[in-house]
């Protein structure tokens, strides 16, 4: 009997990827495409960013042309890829995404240019890591619309120059510094998307919880957006598994007792950390007497690669005020003990507590 995925004409995700089709196919309904807004009016924050890009958007639509390439730069989940949508919504084009990691050859970025009609909108998510020889054919793409493409090796290599339809090229890449400078001047609007504050927050939690069929009051929407890291991603994960626990250990309605006994389960604390985040400040307390430490003692102390500890767990801490990164290794603040319920030692040994900073 033939296998059914045999039987559906439907690509899978990685053959849409490869094949640099636009976004999920139609008829997917999952929570996570539903959430993203579609137009820049549905946009919630980044005030600076929507009214600079809305000038842009209008300008290309008044002369019916493709728009200037466009860069977005900034953390995980704070909306560059949904900002990438709502430029195609906007200019009523079609979105073809990829990601830098995805193009290994210049021959696939080819492929990819040559499907796109006039308007068209490509997104490529991670373009810092395109290998070189790649980024450098993408140059003449985005500066004259010409794509040149060798053929053959040695001396009977010979180069075809193609012509490109105009399309508008966005680039999303949470490390900026690893942009090239050619590549990065060659965006005529580049912009870093900052930490949404919590009253922006808290308009994206109950705008999910009318997508996601939530029942939610105002102030279990503000103990979620209080907990969520300034990330609208994180703020809709949160709302998920509190709406989950709301259905099975309560009424069915998320307020602010039903959010913070959901978000407690799920062990993130009143400001945002979680069982990793708290086992490092634990550590680093209560082992280590506030440091300083060096960074792989920290990581094999809660058995997590330097890496991660450096890039994924101490940048939101460095933000909150709870720990230093100093010559001599990482120091855990006065605020830190406090939001331990530790009694922090003799302050002249400790780092002064710097959470304002960051209020």
């Amino acid at each position: 009997m033939p296998r059914d995925e045999l039987l559906d004409p439907t690509p899978t995700p990685e053959e849409r990827s490869r094949a640099g089709l636009a976004g999920p196919p139609a008829g997917d309904t999952g929570d996570e495409g539903g959430l993203r807004p579609r137009t820049l009016g549905e946009f919630v924050g980044q005030a600076e960013l929507k009214e600079r890009l809305g000038i842009i958007l209008e300008a290309a639509r008044a002369r019916q042309q493709a728009a200037d390439h466009l860069l977005f730069a900034g953390p995980p989940g704070l909306g560059k890829t949904t900002l990438a949508g709502i430029v195609a919504t906007e200019l009523g084009a079609h979105l073809h995404i990829t990601s830098g990691p995805a193009i290994l050859r210049a021959g696939d970025l080819a492929s990819i240019l040559t499907k796109l009609e006039a308007g068209d909108v490509l997104f490529i998510d991670e373009i810092h890591r395109l290998p070189r020889v790649v980024e450098e054919v993408l140059y003449p793409a985005m500066e004259d619309l010409q794509l040149d493409v060798l053929l053959g090796k040695g001396p009977a290599a010979r180069s075809i120059r193609f012509d490109l339809e105009p399309f508008t090229l966005v680039g999303a890449t949470t490390r900026t510094g690893l942009i090239t400078g050619p590549l990065r001047d060659r965006f005529g609007f580049a912009f870093r998307l900052d930490y949404y504050d919590e009253g922006d927050l808290e308009q994206i939690v109950l705008r999910a919880g009318d997508v996601l069929a939530v029942e939610i009051d105002e102030s279990g929407a503000a103990e979620i957006a209080g907990r969520s890291r300034g990330t609208p991603r994180i703020a809709n994960r949160l709302l998920r598994r509190v709406r989950d626990f709301a259905e099975v250990r309560s009424k069915g309605l998320v307020d602010r007792e039903t959010a913070a006994d959901g978000l407690a389960l799920f062990g993130v604390d009143e400001r945002g950390l979680d069982k990793v985040d708290r086992m490092l400040l634990g550590n680093l307390c209560e082992r280590f007497s506030g440091g300083p430490v060096g960074l792989s003692t920290l990581a094999i102390s809660i058995g997590e690669p330097a890496e991660t500890v450096e890039e994924v767990i101490e940048p939101f801490l460095i933000q909150q005020g709870l720990l230093l990164r100093t010559p001599r290794g990482r120091v855990a603040t006065v605020a830190a003990w406090r939001h331990l319920g530790l009694q922090a030692p003799d302050p002249s040994v400790v780092a002064p507590d710097v959470s304002t900073l960051f209020d």
